[in-house]
């Protein structure tokens, strides 16, 4: 089973960015896809950004424009490049496979983002 530890979280003011980093305990490349998630406080956790094998993304619309998803295969790693940064997106922020497998979830990193 895939160990994945999310960093990067912070404190940020709107329109502030940050980059999240997942390191996986695999070759990634074992996996059709990986992705982003994040929960808000009160809130169920919500799908972000995809990556997949060779490299295709997808986002959720609600960051699409703002934030961008990359792989390094070499460094088992992936990537969330935050821009743009709202109030709303104040969450942790969790990496997993795409779709999401149960087991697989690490313990986050927080995001906040505060006027």
């Amino acid at each position: 089973q895939v160990q994945l530890v999310e960093s990067g979280g912070g404190l940020v003011r709107p329109e502030g960015s940050l980059t999240l980093s997942c390191a996986a305990s695999t070759n990634i490349n074992v996996f059709v896809a990986m992705a982003w998630y994040r929960q808000a406080p009160g809130s169920q956790r919500e799908w972000v950004a995809a990556i997949s094998r060779g490299s295709s993304t997808n986002y959720a619309d609600f960051v699409k424009g703002r934030f961008t998803i990359s792989r390094d295969n070499a460094k088992n790693m992936i990537f969330l490049q935050m821009d743009s940064l709202e109030p709303e997106d104040t969450a942790v922020y969790y990496c997993n496979e795409y779709p999401e497998k149960p087991n697989c979830w690490g313990q986050g990193t927080q995001v906040t983002v505060f006027s």
